[in-house]
């Protein structure tokens, strides 16, 4: 998969989004003006020329109340999207909770429940994605969903059914497919989407609302003996609140065409990729094959459901005009193309073999974890090198970590298991407690000759206990690299967004106080910092999409020359200007190296925040420069390798963590 082509096809197909909305309002909008037309004319008395001359009532109407009724009708429709959209804005977690969705604790001891944290946090490593919340949603039918305006914000949703009925292959591959429609942009497409069709369905509200409200107020006229007068001056908000009920069902038909024309062809290369992603065809074919075989299939409950079914995996009920309006491809079809060979046979679920699959699986996770820790980590991170972007020589090559970017397979995702298996076990567990995991944090970020000074500034700053659970976890993480680490920060990042704001607040004030203590920003702080604010700061703070500076406000060819500098600045300085010069010429930029520190990296947060605006298909050659600068020497060092992966967090392109060679205790 094409990560930055994906992005920038999503891109182009939210202008073809856009446009089939504008068609939708146009008809809308003239089917309204008809109606409200015709309803003014009447009441205001145009209406006594020939009723079967409707030609000549409509011609009577004075141009400036068409006009007017084209504002209020594009204007509600606007005022009702923008409400959804300010709705949307707090990402994935929107959606999961209305849906009645339940976030899964990140210590659950459910077996089911961990084996899904697992399937989740194996597939986020391997991609470089932030590991998402994960919500389950109280409905047996086999389904889930990803949501989220971005990477930060995403979540990842399973029914109760799809966790009770679906073994681990064919969890891997659903779950591959949302992770699918994360890396190809799907997931803000479907938000926006959400938010327009609410405009084009608000109409039929409308309507709705005046029925009733017309009903109700010739109920009360008639238990107070005026039913004559309020009937004759009702009659017309009725025939309205009628007329826009039937163009709301309008709506909703142009809606349910949109919803099928931008989504049904995705969930075919969905599928696709989870193959991709798991080298195994069965585990999302089983899925499928599941579905038809349960009593209620994928189908859904409640109209949250129903306004949301494009973001689903399965259909969450019956198409209206047959496959017209369907969101999804037929069961069959989306069967055969993954299992050419199926019988036509629907196994039925077994609920019971499922949790006790499970239950041996948790077992032996736990016995796994605890003799990796005991055998140590470099056998672990070895084996993750053997996913690096080497070609049949053994050479390193520049291609194959821009080719890395936003890529999930089967490689990657061996790397990442091995990864997060070779974890010391105190480390893992506190990476999934939402108060041990701010130790983890606080610990990663204390310096062992400062321990002491930094413990007295924690126990007087910090929620108790916290200090001490920090200087226990010390131990455990002094030997750790920049890759592990980051690791951690990742698995840590579900239970820190558990956290409540002023937990938060109090948290990120106390990390920001042990960063600054030793008056300067390592490296290791440096990307921690960019994590946390991609992760958690949209999650705490959610701001607008839009980059804080444009391109067009910086120079892209300096902003690059400082990135590809602060990456030959971490060689050995006899050949940084080397390695800067071979970056520059892969990025086509004639700029001199500038060998001066950049102590806080405030030159590189300036020049991230010019990059991060391109375009995504301008970004390629970027990253390809910067890998071409960090492999100048064959090699990628541990901290090299971290800083590119904050570089590349920064501008968006989810980079895992595992597909360049990284020796342990580099």
């Amino acid at each position: 998969m094409d990560f930055f082509g994906a992005q920038d096809l999503a891109r182009r197909r939210t202008w073809i989004l856009a446009g089939l909305f504008a068609a939708a309002v146009t008809s809308l909008v003239v089917l309204t003006n008809l109606l409200v037309a015709v309803v003014y004319a009447w009441t205001m008395g145009f209406g006594q020329a020939d009723p079967l001359d409707p030609t000549g009532t409509l011609a009577r109407l004075p141009a400036r109340y068409w006009f007017w009724i084209t504002f209020l009708v594009v204007g509600t429709v606007g005022l009702a999207c923008l409400y959804k959209y300010l709705w949307l804005r707090g990402g994935g977690r929107t959606i999961a909770e209305a849906l009645g969705g339940r976030l899964v604790p990140t210590d659950t001891a459910d077996p089911l429940e961990r084996r899904l944290l697992n399937v989740v946090e194996e597939m986020a490593i391997a991609s470089g994605l932030p590991v998402p919340p994960v919500y389950i949603v109280p409905e047996p039918g086999i389904n889930a969903f990803a949501a989220g305006l971005g990477f930060a914000d995403a979540v990842i949703g399973v029914n109760q059914g799809t966790l009770e009925l679906l073994d681990r292959d064919e969890l891997q591959g659903v779950i591959g497919h949302e992770f699918s429609h994360l890396l190809n942009g799907d997931s803000r497409l479907n938000l926006r989407l959400l938010a327009l069709l609410h405009g084009i369905l608000f109409i039929g509200l409308v309507g709705h609302g005046l029925l009733r409200g017309t009903a109700s107020a010739a109920g009360r006229s008639r238990r107070t003996g005026g039913a004559g007068r309020a009937g004759s001056a009702g009659l017309p908000l009725l025939v309205l609140g009628l007329g826009l009920l039937v163009i709301g069902y309008a709506g909703t038909l142009f809606g349910k065409l949109i919803k099928a024309a931008v989504s049904r062809q995705r969930e075919y290369l969905a599928d696709a990729a989870a193959v991709q992603f798991t080298r195994n065809p069965g585990g999302i074919a089983g899925a499928l094959k599941k579905i038809g075989g349960h009593s209620v299939g994928s189908y859904m409950r409640g109209a949250a459901a129903a306004e949301a079914s494009h973001i689903f995996f399965g259909p969450v009920a019956r198409a209206w005009l047959g496959g017209l309006t369907a969101t999804h491809p037929p069961l069959e079809r989306r069967i055969r193309a993954l299992d050419p060979r199926w019988d036509g046979r629907y196994p039925a679920p077994d609920p019971v073999a499922i949790r006790r699959a499970a239950a041996a699986e948790s077992a032996g996770a736990a016995a796994g974890a605890a003799g990796m820790a005991a055998a140590g980590l470099a056998s672990a991170v070895a084996g993750a090198a053997v996913a690096g972007p080497v070609d049949a020589a053994g050479s390193i090559r520049t291609d194959g970590i821009v080719a890395a970017v936003g890529r999930l397979d089967d490689a990657a995702l061996g790397a990442a298991v091995r990864l997060i298996d070779g974890l010391p076990a105190p480390l893992y567990d506190a990476a999934h407690d939402a108060w041990s995991s701010r130790a983890l944090l606080f610990a990663m970020v204390m310096q062992p000759d400062r321990a002491a000074e930094q413990v007295r500034h924690l126990e007087t700053q910090g929620e108790p206990g916290l200090a001490l659970a920090a200087g226990r976890l010390l131990p455990f993480v002094a030997p750790l690299d920049e890759a592990q680490r980051l690791v951690l920060v990742e698995l840590a990042m579900p239970a820190l967004k558990s956290l409540s704001p002023a937990q938060y607040r109090r948290f990120a004030a106390c990390l920001v106080e042990l960063i600054r203590a030793d008056r300067r920003i390592d490296l290791f702080e440096w990307v921690l910092h960019r994590l946390l604010v991609r992760d958690l700061g949209s999650h705490f703070e959610p701001k607008s999409e839009r980059p804080a500076v444009s391109a067009a406000q910086g120079d892209p060819a300096r902003a690059t020359a400082e990135l590809l500098a602060a990456l030959a600045r971490e060689q050995d300085p006899a050949g940084a200007a080397a390695a800067f010069g071979t970056g520059a010429t892969q990025a086509g930029i004639g700029i001199a190296y500038d060998p001066r520190p950049d102590p806080d990296f405030r030159r590189l947060n300036a020049a991230l925040a010019v990059l991060r605006a391109l375009p995504a298909l301008q970004k390629p050659r970027i990253i390809k420069a910067c890998a071409t600068t960090v492999l100048a020497d064959g090699q990628v060092g541990a901290r090299q390798g971290a800083l590119l992966q904050g570089i590349a967090a920064a501008l968006d392109c989810p980079l895992p963590p595992s597909i360049y060679p990284v020796p342990a205790g580099a």
